[in-house]
């Protein structure tokens, strides 16, 4: 009869074991997941971006490269190398340009100079107070609710030659009896200011909001003057909400093409990029300088951008 002999393991040995198996756990759960399945977890975003943002991109190029057609009607083109559209563009369509990154850039200005207190307010003063916030932030975003044409329509309205208020300017000495507001300067950028305002308040907001109160207590407790502790505290605390809220105001600015219409805000003689863009694409039908214009705009946006993003600080936005 053979005997069966059971060797128990030493209480180190199996100590030893336990903690090679945990060190193969801990090592086997920071790896990486397989790239096959990495691979198909990023395939529907890279479809979409693909699809939606590349395949338009590449069809923009190559139509801000197109040749008139010899002999042909209007709107017709065969794809060609002119990168002389380019220049074509910027030397007719100039002050256009420069006045849609003036109106941006003021627009923007505006936009962060009367929501900046909005959001102080909504943030920092109103924060033990959730159903004042909580209104607050309701009025500020109700303009969502309303189309886009339909806000720039009313104040259409409201600056029209037989409104109220451009009535009471003429019978104060105001303005003369042959001038406008609409298709003026001041009320495009108003128009503009206006429409984007939630777009800076927001993230304003959502920066202040996490102030820590605490340190505003102590520049109090040393006897700084409010002011010296909003430049000082304050100020550059909020300046990834600056940066946010800033992109997103003069970005869309910058491509409008809805208010500084002759049919809503404008005039001729306010007429911005997107105006131009809009006009080439539709009403003249030529859709290479309309490329060749919309490709020089998002260039344009985003060296500035990036410029404006490493001057400030926040690169971690790119």
């Amino acid at each position: 009869m053979g005997l069966l002999i059971f060797l128990k393991p030493s209480p180190k040995v199996t100590s030893k074991m336990s903690t090679q198996l945990s060190v193969k756990k801990v090592k086997t759960a920071g790896r990486p997941k397989s790239p096959k399945i990495l691979l198909l977890l990023l395939l529907p975003g890279l479809f979409y971006l693909g699809l939606f943002f590349i395949t338009p991109f590449a069809s923009l190029i190559t139509t801000s490269l197109q040749a008139p057609v010899p002999g042909g009607g209007i709107g017709r083109y065969q794809p060609g190398l002119e990168f002389g559209n380019y220049v074509f563009v910027v030397t007719e369509y100039f002050d256009q340009i420069v006045r849609s990154f003036v109106y941006a850039t003021l627009a923007t200005l505006l936009a962060l100079v009367i929501s900046y207190p909005i959001a102080y307010f909504i943030g920092v003063k109103a924060r033990n107070k959730p159903v004042l916030q909580a209104l607050l932030l309701t009025l500020v975003i109700a303009p969502f609710f309303i189309s886009f044409l339909l806000r720039t329509f009313a104040w259409k309205q409201v600056f029209s030659q037989n409104a109220f208020l451009s009535t009471a300017l003429r019978d104060l000495g105001l303005m003369a009896d042959n001038e406008f507001l609409l298709g003026s300067s001041f009320v495009v950028v108003f128009g503009l200011t206006y429409n984007f305002i939630p777009f800076m308040t927001l993230p304003l907001y959502t920066n202040l909001e996490r102030l820590d109160t605490a340190l505003l207590e102590a520049g109090s407790d040393l006897y700084a003057k409010p002011t010296s502790t909003f430049w000082k505290v304050t100020f550059p605390l909020s300046i990834p909400g600056i940066t946010s809220g800033t992109l997103l105001t003069f970005i869309p600015i910058a491509g409008d093409y809805v208010t500084a219409s002759g049919n809503f805000l404008g005039s001729p003689n306010t007429s911005m990029l997107g105006n131009v863009i809009e006009a080439n694409f539709i009403t003249i039908q030529d859709f290479p300088s309309a490329s060749a214009l919309s490709v020089l705009l998002m260039a344009a946006i985003v060296v500035m951008v990036s410029v404006y993003i490493r001057r400030t600080g926040t690169e971690d936005l790119l």
